[in-house]
C-alpha cells in the first residue's frame, strides 16, 4: 500500500515537473496592446512623411532607466513583469526570462535587453527631435504603454534602430504583437511613420489572427 502510494505522489511531482519546465510561453507582455481591427485604425491615422535627419541625436538626450521607488528603476520594473519568475530585489539579476522576440529562455538579467519598441533614434527621425528633454524622458521610461519589453540581448542588438520595413522579431509568431506595439506606440507618442514602414506594418497586422 505504501508502496503504491510512494509511486502515485512520484508520479504526481513529475508531471508538475514537466509542467513547469516544458517549452514555455510568454508569460507577460506590455500594456495595452490593441487589438488587430484597432491596430489597423490607428495605423492608418499615422502621419506618413519621410524621416528626419539624425542631426543632433544623442541617446542621452532621452534619459531613461528612471527610479521607479524602492530601489527599483524602470529596467528593473520591465524585468519584474516580464518574467516567469524573479529571484532577486532591485536590483534584478536572477530570474526566468522568455524572450519573446526568438523564444529562448534565460535566467541571468545580464542576458536580458528592454527593448525600446520603437527605438530612440527612431522616434527622434519620427518627432521627438523637437519635443522636451522632460517629454522624451517620459518617451524612454513609457511604462503605460507597449513601448518597452524584456527580450534577449542579441535580438536587441540585432535590431538597432531600424524599423519593421527593414526588422522583424525572428520568431514568426512575435511579429503580429510586435507590429501592434510598433503602432501603439508611435499612435500614442504622435510620431511618423515613412511609407515602406507603413507597408511592412500593415502586412505583419494583416496577417493577425486576432
Amino acid at each position: 500500500m505504501l508502496k503504491k502510494m510512494l509511486s502515485s505522489l512520484f508520479a504526481i511531482v513529475l508531471v508538475l515537473t514537466t509542467l513547469h519546465f516544458s517549452t514555455p510561453t510568454a508569460s507577460a507582455l506590455p500594456p495595452n496592446i490593441p487589438s488587430k481591427a484597432d491596430a489597423l485604425t490607428k495605423l492608418n491615422a499615422l502621419t506618413v512623411q519621410a524621416e528626419g535627419a539624425m542631426t543632433g541625436y544623442s541617446r542621452d538626450l532621452f534619459p531613461h532607466w528612471s527610479s521607479q521607488g524602492n530601489g527599483c528603476n524602470t529596467r528593473h520594473v520591465v524585468l519584474k513583469r516580464d518574467a516567469d519568475s524573479v529571484v532577486d530585489a532591485c536590483p534584478v539579476t536572477t530570474g526566468r526570462w522568455y524572450s519573446y522576440y526568438d523564444g529562448l529562455v534565460f535566467t541571468s538579467a545580464s542576458d536580458i535587453d528592454i527593448d525600446h519598441v520603437v527605438p530612440l533614434a527612431e522616434a527622434w527621425r519620427s518627432g521627438a527631435s523637437s519635443w522636451t528633454s522632460t517629454k522624451r524622458q517620459s518617451f524612454a521610461n513609457d511604462l503605460n504603454g507597449p513601448q518597452l519589453i524584456a527580450v534577449s540581448a542579441t535580438s536587441n542588438r540585432s535590431k538597432g534602430d531600424q524599423d519593421p520595413s527593414t526588422w522583424q522579431p525572428p520568431r514568426a509568431g512575435a511579429r503580429c504583437a510586435y507590429a501592434k506595439m510598433w503602432v501603439e506606440t508611435k499612435s500614442r507618442w504622435g510620431l511618423t511613420l515613412q511609407s515602406s514602414e507603413k507597408a511592412a506594418l500593415q502586412t505583419a497586422i494583416n496577417a493577425c489572427s486576432y
